[in-house]
């Protein structure tokens, strides 16, 4: 490949890839500023459990915006719902095995009513769901009224939040590390690679243009050392939690939904040009219900996940939740004007943001600072969004 074709792939891809280097630029800079605090096991594994409610907010989110809609429920939404797990556990004593499936049943009809609002009504989804907002906060104050906050005794739950797996019993390899963590790192390294090279493979066979046999290999080497190195300090301290287990099938499930199959597909139509879906014989109402309905059950996922990790249900669980989610999914390449965004993308915005709250906490920066740097982050992505999408045309 000439120099001119490799500029061209670089600028093409400098948009998916951007976020990466400023990530990395970031835990650098809290490991020196912090003198390695940051970067300790105890505290990325407390990192991680406090990110992901927040995570699987900003999935579902990023395809919401994607189809050209946002959702101010979801913070209240899922707080309510947190709610609704504590009050079934404790006080009408339902099991966990069908208090679960029942606040996951009821996101989703939370979410096809947001839908219907927007796709049948045609409502503003801004409008919709900020009636939303203002409806679930209510009542979150209403089921919370009469026991302020509500503790959850059940401790099963509560591991969802707070728990880690279990590691190997009687071996003498590397003491007090995490060798299942390890073991799952190690998979995952291979099967990136894997995924990689048969997606270029394919991308060749169709005679798609792909990136530079240096920047590919580049890349393999860039995101392997990354998932090992985040993978060797969370096996340093108690290992891979359960919070981190549920995000990981999330992104999984929710990478396959939008990139091998029919229905990612026509995701991405409707938000590149619902009018041309249309035509095509996509129907957006049935897309746009798909869509919210599936915010709706990940975000009772995120009000199970919130609860489980503070083991408590609280009056005012969720506030601001929703910003942060939409935050997450914007720095993470969510396009503003729609059609533009990955999975794999929220996940990174929301640890960019976790760690810049994180690292600023630890550094003793006040609280109106912070809201500061993240506000001149979030603009600084929308700038870039918007600069590259300029660039690549």
């Amino acid at each position: 490949m000439s120099f001119k074709d490799t500029i061209k792939a670089q600028r093409h891809n400098i948009r998916d890839y951007g976020m990466y280097v400023a990530f990395v630029m970031i835990v650098v800079f809290f490991t020196i500023t912090t003198k390695g605090l940051f970067i300790s096991s105890r505290n990325i594994g407390n990192l991680v459990n406090a990110t992901s409610y927040i995570a699987v907010l900003a999935v579902g989110m990023t395809l919401v915006i994607v189809i050209r809609h946002i959702d101010l429920s979801v913070g209240y939404l899922a707080g309510a719902l947190g709610a609704v797990a504590a009050i079934a556990l404790k006080y009408w004593l339902l099991p966990l095995y069908a208090t679960i499936p029942m606040v996951l049943a009821l996101g989703i009809v939370a979410g096809l009513v947001t839908a219907f609002l927007v796709a049948q009504m045609g409502i503003p989804a801004f409008v919709a769901t900020l009636a939303g907002w203002l409806f679930y906060q209510g009542l979150l104050q209403l089921v919370t009224r009469s026991t302020g906050t509500i503790v959850i005794e059940n401790e099963t739950f509560n591991a969802l939040g707070n728990g880690f797996i279990p590691d190997f019993r009687g071996l003498e390899i590397l003491p007090g590390v995490h060798k299942v963590t390890l073991l799952l790192g190690l998979v995952a390294i291979v099967l990136f690679i894997a995924n990689e090279i048969n997606n270029r493979r394919k991308t060749l066979a169709y005679d798609f243009e792909v990136l530079p046999m240096n920047m590919f290999i580049l890349k393999l080497v860039f995101v392997s050392l990354v998932i090992g190195g985040i993978t060797w300090v969370m096996a340093g301290y108690q290992g891979l939690s359960w919070a981190a287990v549920i995000l990981i099938v999330v992104v999984l499930a929710y990478s396959y939904i939008t990139t091998r199959t029919v229905v990612g597909r026509h995701i991405y139509a409707v938000g590149g040009n619902p009018e041309a879906a249309e035509l095509n014989g996509i129907s957006v109402r049935k897309i746009t219900f798909l869509v919210f309905g599936s915010m709706g059950l990940l975000t009772a996922l995120a009000g199970i996940l919130y609860a489980s990790w503070l083991r408590s249900a609280t009056t005012i669980a969720g506030r601001g939740m929703e910003l942060d989610a939409i935050a997450a999914a914007f720095v993470g390449g969510a396009a503003v004007a729609g059609g533009v965004g990955k999975v794999t993308g929220s996940i990174l915005g929301a640890l960019v943001m976790a760690s810049l709250t994180n690292g600023m906490n630890l550094l003793g920066w006040d609280i109106s600072i912070q809201y500061m740097v993240r506000a001149l982050v979030l603009a600084a992505a929308v700038v870039f969004d918007v600069a590259t999408r300029r660039m690549a045309k």
